[in-house]
């Protein structure tokens, strides 16, 4: 089990590295997470792994500098929490809102359901952007 647990940390580990911190591996989405993946999202709208792949796609155009620092991980049974915080600056359109060159500085808390080496499920709670 504890060989299990830190296989799980080290792909949660690639989530930040990979999706968020080098622009935006979308290549290693099918790697790392099931076909079948359903992200939960805080204000009640899903994820699939199409819509995490332009997800991905979207912060890294919208955001430069971005980056996701891990401030703390748990990991027990098939789960993984991560409190993170985001970095960036607004400079590409956003959800139809134009570059305002806004630092931003979000934290939240995700948690990821692993099953056979990937990503199967996910929850995120976190800061809402603010641009305006």
């Amino acid at each position: 089990m504890p060989e299990t647990l830190e296989l799980n940390r080290a792909l949660v580990r690639r989530v930040y590295a990979e999706w968020w911190n080098e622009n935006g591996n979308t290549g290693s989405v099918d790697e790392m997470v099931q076909p079948d993946f359903i992200g939960h999202l805080d204000n009640g709208n899903i994820r699939t792994i199409n819509s995490l792949r332009q997800t991905i796609a979207l912060f890294q155009s919208a955001f430069s500098g971005l980056r996701e620092v891990v401030e703390d991980m748990i990991a027990e049974g098939d789960r993984v929490v991560v409190r993170y915080t985001m970095y960036g600056t607004h400079t590409g359109d956003f959800h139809g809102i134009k570059p305002t060159g806004i630092a931003v500085k979000v934290s939240g808390i995700e948690i990821f359901r692993i099953d056979d080496g990937k990503i199967a499920e996910f929850w995120h709670f976190g800061d809402s952007i603010l641009l305006e």
